[in-house]
């Protein structure tokens, strides 16, 4: 994959180590499977092999000092109004008791992969304010290095909150409460395939033919040609994840030649382990992605493989294993239909601009006081940033799932401009 080499920042001699090791380790994996390992495999060494994945080496990911700012870091304006919702669930006398643990328990919200941890901090702040002060917070997180940091900054954004918040290595059975994603489902790793207009093909990984060892030779912007995409048949599993596509209007007969894109079986596994561990509750996701017609339209041939370093977008996942995020979007008609599937009932679909202005964020905003002019400006930057169809607003979409909870929940932020129809099969 080309790309704009002077674009991407310098990777200091530390990091170049690091990102050696793990390429030797890749290798390894490589050799002991024949040669060939399938990209999916590939994604997870590159991301979370332990010590020395991208979001297990302690590397700075998040924010201005790392790869890339998510939502929660923009602005705490963010957690503040996706509290109005969860307060709305909590506080309801009859329905908000089904999210509570027990009958007389407290309101418990679990969080995936919970980043920095700032989200964690201002949805606890920002409902206490709201007057619901005894919620109890479950984060699960596998990674040591990114529990350490959430600890760290829950003690210092929510200090009076953090004797609440509970670190998790597995899902709890019989949870009663909310469960919330935001950009978890992007990190997970995919299965790549190409079509020639006859046949379709599994895109792996193999070895690249650089002969200098794990680094080999330089390729002028410090990276080297380790890996190189190897394509072989797709297997029966591939081509039943492909036909699964139909009902939803993709036909590869209209794609171009060739056309490459990714599949995600691992978000259904996810979403299913999700669903049996819940007792009554509601699942809340944030992400970038689209309806399935949209995800593999025919003008989109290359996918949505993309990776991040130091706020620069690039197109290689052999961009410094273990330095550069790994992404792909979601295709949310795929995650509706897997919800489903599992038991989850999906509630809502909508852009992320609408849900936040449906829960108030125009009014959060407003009662900020303005004696801080710098401070007030960078905040009525960071809202522009959050709805506007140009950033954040339109590509991030919100989902929301719910099981054996009453009818009268009540869904405020999903009352105006609920699109969850166009992820329903075509006729």
């Amino acid at each position: 994959m080309a790309r704009d080499s002077a674009r991407l920042p310098p990777v200091d001699p530390a990091a170049a180590a690091l990102s050696a090791r793990l390429v030797a380790r890749i290798h390894d994996e490589i050799e002991a499977a024949g040669g060939w390992i399938g990209f999916d495999r590939y994604m997870a060494m590159a991301l979370f092999e332990p010590g020395l994945g991208y979001y297990a080496n302690g590397r700075p990911v998040f924010g201005s000092a790392g790869d890339f700012v998510t939502a929660p870091e923009l602005t705490p304006l963010f957690g503040d109004t996706v509290a109005r919702q969860l307060a709305h669930w909590f506080g309801e006398p009859l329905a908000g008791a089904a999210l509570r643990a027990g009958a007389a328990g407290a309101p418990t919200i679990l969080e995936f992969g919970a980043g920095s941890g700032v989200l964690a901090a201002h949805l606890l702040n920002a409902l206490e304010r709201l007057g619901v002060p005894d919620v109890q917070y479950r984060i699960l997180e596998l990674s040591g290095n990114l529990r350490d940091l959430q600890r760290k900054t829950i003690t210092a954004l929510a200090p009076a909150s953090v004797q609440r918040v509970v670190w998790l290595d597995a899902l709890p059975a019989g949870f009663r409460g909310v469960v919330i994603g935001n950009e978890v489902l992007d990190a997970m790793p995919v299965r790549l395939f190409e079509w020639d207009g006859g046949q379709v093909a599994e895109i792996g990984v193999g070895r690249g033919d650089a002969a200098g060892g794990p680094g080999g030779a330089d390729r002028g912007d410090g990276a080297s040609p380790s890996f190189a995409w190897a394509p072989r048949p797709a297997d029966a599993g591939l081509l039943a994840e492909l036909d699964a596509l139909a009902p939803f209007g993709v036909a590869p007969a209209d794609w171009s030649v060739p056309y490459r894109s990714e599949l995600c079986p691992q978000r259904d596994a996810w979403l299913r382990s999700v669903a049996d561990a819940i007792e009554a509750g509601v699942v809340l996701l944030f992400d970038y992605g689209f309806p399935a017609a949209e995800y593999y339209h025919p003008q989109r041939s290359g996918g949505t493989l993309m990776g991040h370093l130091r706020h620069r977008a690039h197109p290689d996942p052999f961009l410094w294993p273990g330095l550069s995020d790994i992404t792909t979007h979601i295709d949310f008609s795929r995650l509706a239909a897997s919800g489903r599937a599992a038991g989850l009932a999906p509630i809502g679909y909508l852009s992320q601009a609408r849900f936040l202005l449906n829960c108030g964020l125009l009014d959060v905003f407003g009662a900020l006081p303005r004696d801080e002019q710098r401070v007030w400006f960078a905040q009525a930057q960071a809202v522009q940033k959050l709805v506007s169809e140009a950033e954040m607003g339109e590509l991030f979409k919100v989902i929301a799932f719910a099981k054996n909870v009453p009818d009268d929940l009540g869904w405020p932020g999903f009352g105006q401009g609920d699109r969850l129809h166009r992820l329903d099969p075509v006729g």
